[in-house]
């Protein structure tokens, strides 16, 4: 008997992440919790029973950009690491907790996006078969077994680096204020308006992140200042998810701080027994994409997990595309 819920038990859920080969921090019940703490998003989550045991999670978020206007023609629902599934999961069971999850949404938003950090493809005809596209997406894994390992795998430019920055006066903020992680969001917020030219959640994400125990954050000092940093959330064990880097690399003379706080969070991982690092996306592959230089200095594998979407109204996501593409020309 195969059952749809959406008030889940929680020693069932807590299970199910425990055993999963797909578990991540995205879909556990504390990553929830932290979602539907924040005002400018809503957090939902849907599971499937099979013969009255937890088989399968998906949790997610809706969101939307500006005012009502800007909102109707942006609303999405973005689901982050994949589905949380057991290794019994049936075919059925996958697929209807797909058929639940869309009927749940479709009135809600434009298209629906899974953003998968490991490795879906032995559902991708199932996805297909619900109305689900898959896209290619790269990303990089970085295994962190100790210190020394993960160091000596960086590039070379990338170890000087490293080391140039540090010895010039560079430093890790040990439990930084709630000020220095608004001077940070200063830096961030700059980024993405003038060069990524995507929409970055409100300051109150990152405060509200920084209060819970799987939020960590690499923020840099130097002469006083917070340079830069890298913002990542932690499953317990097993990853360390890079969700925001960024740094006033061309200010400072031999400070290379988007690289020397990406470093801080490898070298945390390997010092906590986390067993990789995600660095959480790298663009398309037929696609120019700076960031994935940056990226690949660093010593990962190349992995391609993808992503599925399924598009509610396709008129409505079509002009959603050419926005986007007319706010980057900008």
């Amino acid at each position: 008997m195969i059952e749809t819920v959406t008030d889940i038990n929680k020693n069932q859920w807590e299970e199910l992440l425990a055993n999963s080969p797909y578990a991540s921090v995205f879909q556990s019940i504390s990553f929830f919790d932290f979602l539907n703490s924040l005002s400018f998003l809503k957090g939902f989550v849907f599971g499937v029973l099979e013969n009255e045991k937890l088989v399968g999670v998906v949790s997610g978020y809706i969101v939307k950009e500006g005012n009502e206007l800007k909102g109707y023609f942006s609303r999405r629902a973005i689901i982050h690491g994949g589905l949380l599934l057991a290794p019994e999961c049936s075919e059925l069971a996958l697929e209807t907790l797909l058929q639940f999850t869309i009927s749940r949404l479709r009135k809600k938003v434009i298209y629906v996006e899974i953003r998968n950090y490991r490795d879906y493809s032995r559902y991708k005809d199932i996805f297909d078969k619900n109305g689900f596209s898959y896209f290619e997406h790269l990303n990089f894994h970085i295994q962190t077994p100790d210190k020394d390992t993960v160091f000596s795998q960086l590039n070379t430019t990338k170890r000087r680096d490293v080391r140039i920055s540090i010895k010039n006066g560079a430093e890790l903020v040990d439990n930084p204020t709630i000020e220095q992680i608004r001077e940070y969001y200063s830096l961030l917020d700059d980024l993405y308006s003038t060069k990524i030219k995507l929409p970055l959640f409100p300051l109150e994400f990152f405060e509200k992140l920084y209060l819970t125990d799987f939020g960590k954050f690499f923020l840099l000092s130097y002469q006083e200042k917070i340079i830069g940093g890298s913002v990542c959330v932690e499953l317990q064990n097993e990853v360390l998810y890079e969700m925001f880097v960024c740094g006033l690399d061309r200010e400072y003379k031999n400070i290379y701080a988007s690289t020397l706080a990406t470093w801080f969070a490898i070298e945390y991982a390997s010092n906590n027994k986390i067993k990789h690092f995600d660095m959480m996306g790298a663009g398309k592959p037929d696609e120019g994409y700076g960031v994935r230089e940056f990226k690949s200095k660093f010593g990962g594998e190349v992995v391609e997990y993808g992503r599925f979407k399924f598009i509610v109204n396709s008129i409505l996501y079509n002009i959603g595309i050419i926005g986007v593409k007319f706010l980057r020309r900008k």
